[in-house]
Order: structure tokens, then C-alpha cells, then sequence
């Protein structure tokens, strides 16, 4: 098959841009890929360094005096190549493409991922549903039922979890997992009794990681001590750090800022969390359970999808610093639990998140719809 990608973000684009590159790396062997996305993107450069991956800079702008112009060259792009499939992720790329490929005799297949729990009852979703979808991936159960009351409602939908590779995603000896501690936390990585908890969610306020630093300020002060938090992303705002420092947390949050490679920062944590306010499913958590770090997450969305509360993990009601706070009290006094749950969390991984699975139910997504009569 030929494929093309499309993708709207001009910086980190976060799950999307992990999204499309792991499946670039299992399909891209064996069909044509091609990608389009604007090139100051994360997923322009790492997509660039993905063998037998095209990569072309389309822009997906809303305002009129770029739109036109870009929607002419993805036009051109689409006539050209004669693609089987173009898969977009998100309102934006899908908007350019519905333009792009308006009037064509012989159209792709258009296939969207919806990887948010935005509502999808727009005049903008309805135009897109009619002219330009012919199947959806639902990246959770969550996210499927969103669309049975919508006007996407008569076309096929396929809920595909999220894939990982949970051969690179894998647990830290001790020898390295000590040096990552030693490069976050520096002489204090060698104190008796530490606890890092770690998200690489980023610090956007609806990720929650503020109820994560509350909930740690709530513990006895014996507890609270031994908790170090771990926060990767973009440097919180000064109102954010504010927070942090009202209330008296600042000396125990470490931002390492925003990493391509997640592992060295979660290496060193002993705890996992992802508390978003809202989600769809998550890389985050999936990564954390991955290289066996027991993880917490809130109930928002799909995200319950990924973990068996008490089993491989635990889920705590969004925004409730205050169950989160009795949750890590638990934790804390009992020091088998970490290593209990850890090992379950691990095996989860490689069972539930392989890439394999994630590929092939992708690809017979797009072979489905590729079965499917021309729609008029």
C-alpha cells in the first residue's frame, strides 16, 4: 500500500507525533510511506530518520492567506503519488485533506485517528464525516463510544490501543538506574529511603501534576521526605511554580525539561504517574508501565483501559489530591508493594502494548477500507 500521514503539530506533538512514528517504523518496509507535516515538528525530524520514509513540510494553517496555498500543494502532493491511504490524526491535517482531495476522480481511502476526547458534533466534523472519512480509529473504548450519537455514526469505526516497543521501552538495570538518579538529583540520588515519582506527561495544568505535588505535601512530614517528584516537559510557568511554592514543594520537583528520550527520566523513578484530567489513553502511562514502574493514573477518559487497579497498577478519581494523598501513604509503608506491582505491570506491557499487534490491527483497518465500495 501507499500511505501518507498527516499530522498538524509545528513543535512536540506529543502521543500524535509517538503515534505515527511507531507505526512508520513496523509498516515502513514493507509499503510506502510518506509523511506530511509541517518542518519544525518533532515528528518532521524523527520521521526523517526512519528508513524508506518520505517526508514532506506541509503546513495546516486555518487562516485563508496560508490555507489556500497549502491545500493547493497537498492537492498537488495527493494527484501526484496516487496514495491507497491517507491516515490524518487530528481536525486540522483532516480539514486540509477533505479540501485537498475535493473533486478527485479516484480518491484515497481517508482514515482518522482520533486520539483526543474533544467533541466531534461541528458543523467542521459533519463536512468531514461526509466528505472525507471512510473509517475511524478509535485509540480507546472511551473514545469508540464518543462517536455512536455523532455524524460519523454510519462509518466503521476500529478501536486499535496504542502500540509500544517493549523491547526499547524495557527496565533499567541497577547500575543505570542509579546514574540517572545521580544526574537528576545529584549527591542527594544516594539517600536511604528515596522515593521518585515520575511523569513525563508534560506540566500543562489538565495533566494534573499539580494534585500529584498537593497530594505529597498532604503526607506526614517522615513521608513527605522521602518524595521526590520528577516532571518532564516544558518548564512550568512562573503561576505554576508559584503553586509549587506556596506549597513549600520547590526543593523537591526536578524538571529536567523536555527530552526526546523518556527512559533515562523514568530509569530513575521508582513510580509512575499520569493523573490528566483528561485523556484518551495515553503513551505516558503505557511507557511508565513498560519499563516496569508500578504507575498511577487518574480515571479520565481511557486511561483506566491501561491499568487493573491494585493489580498492575492503581486508579485514583481525577482531581482528588486527597485520595491520591491515602494512596501513597499505603504505598510508602509497605516496601514489597513497589516491587509486587512492578513485575505486573512489566508483564502487562509485553502481553497487552506490543507494536506487532498495533501494526497489524492498523493495517487491517486500512485494508477494510480499501474493500469497501467507492463512496459517491
Amino acid at each position: 500500500m501507499k500511505i501518507l500521514f498527516t499530522n498538524f503539530h509545528k513543535r512536540n506533538g506529543g502521543g500524535h507525533a509517538t503515534y505515527i512514528v511507531n507505526l512508520l517504523s513496523q509498516l515502513a518496509q514493507r509499503h510506502d510511506c510518506y509523511v506530511a507535516t509541517p518542518g519544525t515538528s518533532r515528528l518532521y525530524r524523527f520521521a526523517q530518520s526512519i528508513p524508506h520514509v518520505e517526508v514532506i513540510d506541509q503546513g495546516f494553517n486555518s487562516r485563508i492567506g496560508k490555507l489556500f496555498g497549502e491545500v493547493k500543494q497537498l492537492r498537488a502532493l495527493v494527484k501526484q503519488e496516487k496514495f491507497d491511504i491517507i491516515h490524518v490524526n487530528a481536525s486540522a491535517d483532516h480539514r486540509h485533506v477533505m479540501l485537498a482531495c475535493l473533486g478527485l476522480k479516484h480518491r484515497p481511502k481517508i482514515i482518522l485517528t482520533k486520539h483526543n476526547d474533544h467533541p466531534v458534533n461541528s458543523f467542521g466534523h459533519k463536512l468531514r464525516a461526509k466528505l472525507a472519512t471512510d473509517r475511524i480509529i478509535a485509540v480507546s473504548h472511551y473514545v469508540a463510544a464518543m462517536f455512536k450519537n455523532s455524524s460519523y455514526a454510519h462509518i466503521p469505526v476500529d478501536m486499535i490501543h496504542h502500540g509500544i516497543d517493549t523491547r526499547y521501552f524495557a527496565p533499567a538495570s541497577t547500575e543505570y538506574k542509579q546514574q540517572c538518579r545521580q544526574s537528576l538529583l545529584g549527591e542527594e540520588a544516594s539517600q536511604n529511603g528515596l522515593i521518585l515519582l515520575g511523569s513525563t506527561g508534560g506540566t500543562d495544568y489538565e495533566k494534573g501534576w499539580l494534585e500529584m505535588v498537593l497530594a505529597v505535601s498532604l503526607l506526614p512530614g517522615h513521608l513527605k521526605n522521602r518524595c521526590r517528584i520528577i516532571m518532564a516537559g516544558d518548564p512550568p510557568n512562573e503561576e505554576k511554580m508559584n503553586r509549587v511554592k506556596a506549597l513549600g514543594m520547590a526543593q523537591q520537583l526536578v524538571f529536567p525539561g523536555l527530552v526526546d528520550d523518556v527512559r533515562g527520566i523514568l530509569a530513575a523513578c521508582d513510580l509512575g504517574f499520569v493523573l490528566s484530567h483528561k485523556e484518551a489513553l495515553s503513551f505516558a502511562c503505557r511507557e511508565s508501565m513498560a519499563l516496569g514502574l508500578p504507575t498511577i493514573a487518574s480515571n479520565a477518559g481511557g486511561l483506566p483501559e491501561n491499568i487493573q487497579h491494585g493489580k498492575n497498577g492503581w486508579i485514583v478519581p481525577v482531581k482528588n489530591p486527597e485520595a491520591l494523598t491515602k494512596l501513597l501513604a499505603d504505598i510508602l509503608v509497605d516496601p514489597d508493594l513497589l516491587a509486587r506491582i512492578a513485575s505486573a505491570s512489566r508483564q502487562t506491557a509485553e502481553q497487552d502494548f506490543n507494536l506487532d499487534a498495533f501494526a497489524s490491527n492498523t493495517v487491517n483497518s486500512y485494508q477494510q477500507a480499501l474493500n469497501l465500495s467507492v463512496r459517491p
